[in-house]
């Protein structure tokens, strides 16, 4: 009998999505196509579905099954099919909206004859990555004047459950200068689904877009392989059609989760907070993909990261901080200045920006901390000076012009409005920034009225 044929039936457990399989050692040539992270298609009369290899244990095979196991019994058999998992890779999928697990979710064809490729293969060697220094434009000013978005850069916004994170997320997807958006949705409510794909098309890029979206309503083990069909697609566009992809995933904190279900059913000993020892590793396998190719296209990746109870200490945003390059913190439905940090703007500031940009965005922030100050002290009652009062006002403003993320204005214009702010409340000499920038930028007294 050819090894494709093979069937093993005798079901050890079925547990949550999990099922286990005795696939005995005397099957020798049979077992060579059984493979850590290799599909299998499980069979029980007119039911059938995918599923994944998660644990070898010495005849014991543990599989993840991507439709769920309800329906299944004891009587099923299992076939393996002796690869890992293959995302379809083609010009075909722009303008498409798939599911976690690479099904068309918008009626239109599968597909069936593109080529396709595996997915999670290791990260591209640190020898074929170049030093990152061309910026993407988001139009948001928080992002582009203060904390610039590097392409081939890595970067989650942490943000709290019920803060606008979505609305953020699918308008960096429209406004930024990428070539393509790869999307990933993962645990989305329908709504949510529906809000990014009306969004995506109401604003006429969705030709350029590519959707996998994990609904809440779908098995979690579905969760766990969405980032991977997404960063492989995007990956590819990069390598072989030199784009400048975006890759959008929210939210990795519910990709997390689902790790923890998994490893609850395979009985894995809990590390912090009952996630897993591999935390880090699984997250930093995503982020790492994050790249900007030597002679082709590059990859970058803007991730929601939801913070339980608002405390970045969980697990979950406290592993993501040390694989990615800064953060965003987004609070209040503002971009709190003091939390955001790109650890990769200093190589496109004033180099493919203004000269005048770090000087500007540096003087602004200090001014914006003494304001913060200042409204302390107001609080508690304390008497303030003139100059305190001409803080209090710049920081409202500062908050409303620039902190806002419903605020949309191109990079040279908001550094336009960043001299216009300062000198509405400030004096020249009383921003510490060099003369030679204070002649060209600031604004005479007849253009600041």
């Amino acid at each position: 009998m050819a090894l494709s044929l093979i069937r093993y039936r005798k079901i050890v457990s079925i547990v949550g999505d999990i099922i286990q399989v005795e696939v005995p050692d005397a099957q020798g040539a049979s077992r060579a196509i059984v493979c850590l992270g290799g599909l299998a298609l499980i069979e029980d009369g007119a039911l059938n579905s995918m599923a994944q290899v998660i644990r070898l244990d010495r005849e014991v095979v543990s599989l993840q099954v991507y439709s769920g196991t309800k329906g299944f019994s004891t009587r099923a058999s299992v076939h393996f099919l002796g690869h890992p998992i293959r995302v379809t890779y083609s010009s075909n999928l722009l303008g498409r909206v798939f599911s976690g697990t690479g099904e068309p979710l918008d009626g239109n064809s599968r597909l069936e004859f593109d080529p396709q490729v595996p997915i999670g293969v290791a990260s591209v060697n640190p020898l074929r990555r170049s030093v990152p220094a061309r910026m993407i434009r988001t139009n948001v000013p928080m992002i582009d004047v203060f904390n610039c978005l590097v392409e081939s850069q890595k970067i989650p916004i942490f943000s709290i459950p019920g803060e606008p994170y979505n609305a953020f997320l699918a308008r960096i997807g429209i406004e930024a200068d990428a070539d393509l958006v790869v999307f990933a949705g993962l645990g989305l409510i329908f709504d949510e689904y529906l809000f990014f794909r009306k969004t995506f098309e109401d604003a006429g890029v969705f030709g350029r877009t590519v959707m996998f979206c994990n609904l809440a309503t779908a098995p979690v083990v579905e969760r766990l392989i969405t980032p991977d069909l997404a960063l492989t697609v995007a990956e590819r566009f990069a390598v072989e059609h030199g784009k400048r992809v975006l890759v959008l995933l929210t939210d990795m904190t519910a990709y997390a989760d689902a790790m923890k279900e998994i490893d609850v059913a395979l009985e894995r000993v809990p590390a912090n907070r009952g996630y897993g020892g591999d935390l880090y590793t699984q997250l930093a396998r995503r982020y790492e993909k994050a790249c900007h190719f030597s002679g082709a296209g590059s990859v970058t990746m803007l991730a929601v990261t939801t913070m339980p109870g608002n405390d970045v200490t969980h697990p979950v945003p406290d592993n993501t901080g040390y694989i990615t390059e800064g953060q965003f913190y987004l609070h209040g439905g503002m971009l709190d200045p003091f939390g955001s940090l790109s650890r990769l703007k200093q190589h496109v500031i004033g180099k493919v920006t203004r000269e005048d940009h770090a000087a500007l965005a540096n003087t602004m922030i200090r001014l914006y901390a003494a304001a913060v100050s200042a409204e302390q002290k107001q609080a508690m009652a304390f008497d303030l000076s003139p100059f305190d009062l001409r803080l209090l006002a710049f920081g409202e403003s500062f908050r409303r012009r620039f902190m806002d993320i419903d605020v949309s204005m191109s990079l040279e214009d908001a550094l336009d409005l960043g001299w216009k702010t300062l000198a509405e409340y400030f004096r020249p000499e009383e921003l510490l920034i060099k003369q030679s920038l204070i002649d060209r930028y600031f604004p005479q007294p007849a253009e600041a009225a």
